[in-house]
């Protein structure tokens, strides 16, 4: 008896050391620079899209693209269930309703898109047309929120993208034909969705703005899943679990990124998935990265440190 009591005290000293320390953290990160804290939140974000996106195209190759589409958000909804549950659908109740329909039809179009290209063109030409969304979004940042385009964020966004190019212009192939289009059309589809959830922290919070994108995307892709339905196997329907808990973490980092900080400040960091991409295919796959990839990261990640610490800068002098 009294060795229970001896590992419940035991038990409870560590989960307090924990808690403690997650406090800790948290008290030292909201000191950070909002722009910095918005650059940590997209960074984040972009490391969780790039597993998300390595599960993803597995699935989309063995079964259809829309199918794989609304399983990954209706998998997003679940994992977030039990968060609804705990707090109250009058907790997870958006204020702009109408505004998270559009945003998630948006989404949605743009999903479609990039699904209907992925299984016929290659990963390099995937990461070279991804990495356009930036530029839409930083557009978009100046042209309908009025945000003050600071030339070290073009900076920072034309140099890594150029340290996108030295990745990948060797590797392209230039085969993928009319679906090359289509994945390109996706770009500024997602960078109007990125900019409407940007618009919609205004009067929701980010959990809101993730349940109900996962509520409305997987209803719009229902019926053009619904068209070529193909029972998924014990293993997918694992991997599609893990789809939706990457998923939902991926946009809650991205949407509190949106949070505190100007949208445009954080567009440098996307960059940085090519890093995350390549480390990935290392250490799961054993590819060996090329010097094109080696020079490429190291060009992205001191545009990223550059950037960030311009941030922190300029938020001090302010």
């Amino acid at each position: 008896m009294g060795q229970v009591r001896t590992g419940n005290v035991r038990g409870r000293t560590r989960t307090d050391t924990v808690l403690r320390r997650a406090a800790l953290v948290q008290r030292r990160a909201s000191r950070l620079d909002p722009n910095v804290r918005g650059l940590l939140w997209a960074t984040a974000s972009g490391f969780t899209f790039v597993v998300l996106n390595t599960v993803m195209r597995d699935l989309s190759l063995t079964l259809d693209p829309f199918q794989t589409q609304f399983l990954r958000y209706l998998f997003g909804l679940v994992v977030m269930l039990p968060l609804v549950a705990r707090y109250g659908f009058a907790a997870y109740r958006p204020v702009n309703i109408a505004g998270q329909f559009v945003r998630g039809g948006v989404h949605t179009i743009g999903l479609c898109l990039w699904f209907t290209a992925i299984p016929h063109i290659t990963i390099a030409d995937i990461t070279a047309i991804g990495f356009t969304g930036p530029i839409f979004i930083m557009l978009g940042a100046a042209w309908f929120f009025g945000e003050r385009m600071r030339w070290e964020r073009w900076l920072a966004a034309l140099i890594g993208l150029s340290g996108v190019l030295i990745v990948v212009a060797p590797k392209l192939s230039g085969g993928g034909g009319l679906y090359t289009l289509v994945m390109l059309a996706s770009s500024p589809v997602f960078a109007a969705s990125f900019l409407l959830t940007k618009g919609l922290t205004r009067f929701d919070r980010a959990a809101v703005i993730v349940v109900w994108q996962s509520i409305s995307v997987a209803l719009l892709s229902l019926p053009l899943a619904l068209l070529s339905w193909k029972a998924p196997t014990l293993g997918q329907w694992f991997a599609f679990a893990l789809c939706g808990l990457l998923g939902s973490l991926g946009h809650y980092c991205l949407t509190r990124s949106f949070t505190v900080a100007d949208i445009s400040a954080t567009q440098s960091v996307k960059f940085l998935e090519l890093v995350w991409a390549t480390m990935l295919g290392w250490l799961v796959f054993g590819d060996q990265p090329s010097r094109s990839t080696i020079v490429g990261g190291i060009v992205i990640c001191l545009s990223t440190i550059w950037i960030a610490r311009r941030e922190a800068r300029s938020a001090a002098r302010a």
